[in-house]
């Protein structure tokens, strides 16, 4: 493993007015690691992700990226950083190919580099046909897929991944996985959110748990299932506290029998 980490964060805080919702994060990310970060709603995984890519500045604490300060080297980071979003307000009234034009030129990317690029990676995802349709009658799948294209298209260093497997179909889950453990073997790093607790245990080399916006665990999944659970599932239910799911479950369909 290399020496220097390619995330450094240390006692990172972040409030929104009186709410602090990051509560003193510490946390290295080696190269070539896919990173599972996991928690609650409300836990700070968001809040940790946009400050990672450079979305927000007002934190207090230290973040370095790729051995360089990410306040005073903001735009020379966000280049060498892939983001993939859950929800993004994708402009939809273009079609894929005009919209990965638009997002390309944003990394300086060539036209023609962009234009290859993206018939490549369209075909791939089975979208070649729909290149030149506007996106506004797409599916949320569809979308996803031209989402996952413009944050890898600029080939960066580092992936950060917003539960990125939000409406794909099965075929295209498989495929996105591939695509993670291909780029890990490519030596690049992916910084993982996802709620979907399976595919956090099979893909991430380690799984970093935070609850009330303080990491509560650090790990491999060996080593956090030995101390507190089998599955990933049950590691997350004991650590923030949510042991008695099974009642929840029991109680919603008890009250259908009332």
């Amino acid at each position: 493993m290399d020496t220097q980490p390619i995330i450094s964060i240390r006692n990172l805080y972040k409030s929104y007015g009186a709410k602090q919702v990051l509560k003193g994060i510490n946390l290295d990310v080696y190269p070539g690691q896919i990173i599972g970060y996991i928690g609650p709603n409300g836990a700070g995984k968001s809040t940790t992700v946009k400050v990672l890519i450079g979305l927000l500045s007002d934190f207090e604490g230290q973040v370095s990226v790729l051995g360089r300060d990410l306040r005073e080297h903001t735009l020379e980071i966000k280049r060498q950083i892939g983001y993939i979003p859950e929800n993004a307000e994708i402009y939809d009234m273009l079609t894929p190919m005009e919209y990965l034009l638009f997002t390309g030129k944003l990394y300086d990317m060539e036209d023609e580099q962009i234009n290859e690029r993206a018939v490549k990676m369209l075909t791939a995802f089975g979208l070649f046909e729909n290149k030149d349709q506007r996106m506004d009658t797409f599916s949320k799948g569809m979308r996803q897929k031209v989402l996952i294209i413009s944050g890898l298209m600029h080939n960066p260093q580092i992936v950060v991944l917003d539960e990125p497997l939000s409406g794909l179909d099965a075929n295209a889950v498989i495929i996105v996985k591939e695509i993670m453990s291909l780029l890990k073997k490519e030596g690049k790093t992916i910084f993982y959110c996802s709620h979907m607790m399976d595919v956090v245990e099979k893909v991430s080399d380690r799984i970093i748990l935070i609850n009330n916006g303080t990491i509560v665990a650090n790990g491999t999944f060996e080593e956090l299932r030995q101390t507190e659970g089998d599955t990933l599932e049950k590691i997350f239910a004991h650590l923030t506290g949510d042991n008695d799911l099974h009642g929840v479950a029991d109680d919603f369909i008890n009250a259908l029998g009332q």
